[in-house]
């Protein structure tokens, strides 16, 4: 069966777009949840094309691939001279998707002055443009908000608004992982061949080790392999041994790392502290040039507070920075969501146990939420 785009064989997905047609007749809210490659934004637009909007725009916006400023720009628009390079008035994403959908991907990824500021337009309809003194419009929009992770397990760290989950997560709908519908494998890949108008001829244990692989990429993994056989094979011929190694072997090579992202933080934590790097000149590129995500440097910074009992300033000493580096330190944290609270490190060691690194001025002080209160 083929929906928008959408190839489903397996009575899980049959199930999923039976409750997302449901939904897509309703104006409420609808939080999709998944793990990365499912196809969570193809289950937003099914629902757009089969709800009464579907003549009206569908606009997506990906809330991790932008910085907080930019991310707030881009959803409510901006007014001529508000910052450098804003030549003109700009609409907003949410403006573009009025008497239509509005797809916030990744939603998990804002900083909570973005979620306060989503969570206004919410409840009012109302949109102010950075560098407007007051709301320019109301908008008529329905907007579904996906996420792979769990934001449930964030509103209990803190790191997400909880009256933004309930407003989001009015229906709630998850997708499963590919591994959990071995019937949609054999379907995507026939899809996937004919789309490509390869032709390609698959040995039994060739296929075996196909349905059997746990496929951690997901439907855009299971693409990624088509397409190196599409383009390798000489013959149309697949046998196991032209398989890539981790479906001959079945295993993916991450099962060391069941948590990447922690793993991710554990390897910068280990460059800063033991092998010396420094932070500006180590992590600090590698987030520019987003080779690590915001998730993945709230992980370090939870990783340094873990040691410093709670401590912003004694982090400096650890991420080979300098104490006079305090302020900008908080202050690219803020910018870009990455600020961790530091009640519960606080109260999960002895000041015995934390690190002997003391900072060399005591002027700011840290709050538990992770701000910072400088003193006049």
């Amino acid at each position: 069966m083929s929906s928008n785009g959408m190839v489903v064989a397996s009575p899980a997905m049959l199930e999923l777009l039976s409750k997302a047609d449901r939904a897509a007749k309703s104006p409420a809210k609808v939080l999709i949840t998944g793990e990365s490659g499912v196809g969570k934004d193809l289950v937003a637009r099914h629902i757009h094309n089969q709800s009464p909007r579907k003549s009206g725009p569908f606009v997506a916006v990906n809330c991790a691939g932008l910085t907080e400023t930019l991310l707030e720009s881009e959803l409510f628009g901006h007014v001529k001279g508000s910052f450098t390079g804003a030549f003109r008035d700009k609409r907003g994403k949410i403006q573009l998707a009025h008497r239509g959908t509005l797809f916030l991907d990744e939603v998990g990824e804002m900083s909570l002055r973005m979620q306060a500021l989503l969570l206004r337009f919410l409840e009012n309809g109302e949109i102010q443009a950075v560098g407007s003194d007051q709301p320019q419009t109301h908008v008529d929009v329905r907007v579904v908000a996906a996420t792979n992770r769990n934001l449930a397990d964030l509103v209990a760290a803190g790191q997400f608004r909880e009256d933004l989950y309930y407003r989001l997560c009015v229906i709630h709908l998850r997708v499963p992982a590919l591994r959990e519908r071995p019937e949609d494998v054999q379907a995507l890949i026939k899809h996937f061949l004919a789309r490509a108008g390869r032709d390609l001829t698959f040995s039994h244990e060739a296929m075996r080790a196909f349905m059997g692989y746990r496929w951690p990429g997901n439907v855009r993994e299971l693409l990624n392999v088509l397409e190196q056989l599409g383009w390798l094979s000489t013959t149309g011929a697949v046998e196991l041994s032209d398989l890539p190694l981790a479906l001959r072997t079945g295993t993916t090579g991450l099962e060391a790392r069941p948590d990447r992202r922690r793993q991710v933080a554990d390897d910068l934590y280990d460059a800063l502290v033991k092998q010396g790097a420094s932070f500006w000149g180590h992590v600090y590129p590698m987030f520019l040039a987003r080779d690590i995500t915001r998730h993945d440097l709230r992980e370090l910074v939870r990783r340094g507070l873990q040691e410093s009992n709670g401590r912003y300033k004694a982090m400096l000493g650890l991420f080979g920075m300098p104490a006079s580096d305090y302020r900008r330190f908080m202050n690219f944290l803020a910018a870009h969501g990455c600020g961790v609270a530091v009640t519960e490190f606080r109260g999960a060691a002895g000041a015995a146990d934390a690190p002997k690194v003391r900072p060399a001025f005591t002027e700011p002080e840290d709050l538990p939420d992770g701000r910072v209160a400088v003193a006049h």
